[in-house]
């Protein structure tokens, strides 16, 4: 076995709709049979994986009778047992049903909003009993075409208002569940409600229960609307509201492309593993890698467990990279020259003290622009830890 091989450890998940993708797109049908979930399930276990996420309707089929319902949750279960595997997250489709044509939480029907929390409620029920303490929302059609059909501000008060619901609702049970929200700027519609992880950062902060909910970030959603990953999932850490994340690819200004993880941009993707992972030895992610991403429509099945094997292989290979990059004693040192520790603590909590100390110190402001700061130097010496043609500490 390749130390590049995943194993449960590694943490790495999927989705029953990720593997489990036909191939079908707005212009072509399926090029793939429809794979059955327990099946999924041995494939990820026999590739490594860790555990599968999955909507509520991935595993059991829209209005499915609640015997039909009982018996597809037992036999997944009996799978998971078998194979070890867990479901360490869950979330429900309020995108596919046309009752959703205007949205769910936020739809202007009120009877809309009471099916789309009644369904909520039976599927957070599904999660947690299949083990999952993360529930993500992705609110594929919270938002507008036709922008005068109602005001934002009611729809960001009646997405509160559900989130509420919700949050009382998992405490009352016990679930001990925790929300992830997820950003997507446009698609499937024309513009979708808390479109960044920086709108949904501030609208937790307005919940009721804001220490239950965080965000779930994805690389596509970020990238496809040209905003930096690295810098949403930074922002999220350092508010300690990193619940789950969404890793894949995409081009920038492209439809919802859901790549193989790495297959484009790869320098942000190692910057992104290398985040996750602790870089320079900072707190790193602990929760699980999933991938949020789909095999081309060109595979057959063999192609798709491929695809899952090249997600989680990228990724262990960056973490290598991230490693040896963070240890490369010249990339060591050029970072320790663009610190003058002596003035650091000047520059944290005000008091009149270090008021008079910062204003006694010697700041030349031409003196100090005519300095380099190395950062192509930087930069060269990543890219060659990216391309491996540069062991730590070589400088050839």
């Amino acid at each position: 076995m390749s130390r590049f091989d995943p194993i449960p450890e590694d943490r790495f998940t999927f989705g029953l709709w990720t593997v489990g993708n036909p191939g079908r797109d707005p212009f072509g049908d399926a090029v793939r049979p429809v794979l059955h979930p327990v099946h999924i399930l041995r494939k990820l276990a026999e590739c490594g994986a860790f555990g599968v996420n999955l909507h509520d309707n991935d595993l059991v089929p829209f209005g499915a009778p609640a015997a039909e319902r009982d018996r597809i949750v037992r036999e997944f279960k009996a799978a998971l047992a078998e194979t070890g595997m867990v479901v360490p997250m869950a979330t429900t489709n309020l995108f596919t049903h046309p009752v959703f044509k205007d949205g769910a939480f936020t739809a202007n029907d009120s009877k809309v909003r009471a099916y789309a929390l009644r369904k909520t409620l039976d599927a957070i029920d599904l999660g947690a009993e299949l083990g999952a303490k993360i529930y993500v929302f992705w609110g594929g059609r919270e938002g507008s075409e036709a922008d005068a059909c109602r005001d934002p501000r009611d729809a960001i008060k009646r997405f509160r208002d559900a989130l509420d619901f919700l949050c009382e609702y998992v405490r009352d049970r016990g679930y001990g569940m925790k929300f992830a929200l997820e950003a997507k700027p446009n698609e499937p519609r024309g513009d979708i409600y808390l479109p960044t992880t920086g709108s949904i950062l501030h609208f937790i902060s307005t919940l009721s229960h804001p220490e239950m909910v965080g965000v779930n970030p994805e690389v596509a959603h970020e990238t496809m609307a040209g905003l930096s990953m690295v810098h949403a999932v930074a922002q999220a850490m350092e508010a300690n509201k990193l619940f789950h994340i969404d890793l894949n690819a995409q081009r920038i200004g492209r439809y919802d492309q859901d790549l193989r993880f790495g297959s484009e941009d790869l320098k942000q993707a190692f910057l992104l593993v290398r985040l996750l992972e602790g870089m320079g030895g900072r707190g790193r992610y602990e929760g699980p890698r999933h991938f949020d991403a789909h095999p081309y429509r060109t595979e057959d099945e063999t192609g798709v467990w491929e695809f899952a094997r090249g997600c989680m292989r990228t990724y262990k290979i960056l973490k290598a990279k991230a490693k040896a990059f963070d240890a490369d004693p010249e990339v060591i040192d050029l970072l320790a020259h663009q610190e003058s520790w002596e003035i650091d603590p000047l520059l944290k909590g005000y008091s009149r003290e270090k008021e008079r100390k910062l204003r006694a110190l010697p700041l030349d402001a031409n003196d100090i622009a005519r300095r380099g700061l190395g950062y192509e130097r930087l930069d060269q010496i990543m890219m060659e830890h990216i391309l491996g043609t540069r062991d730590a500490g070589s400088t050839s």
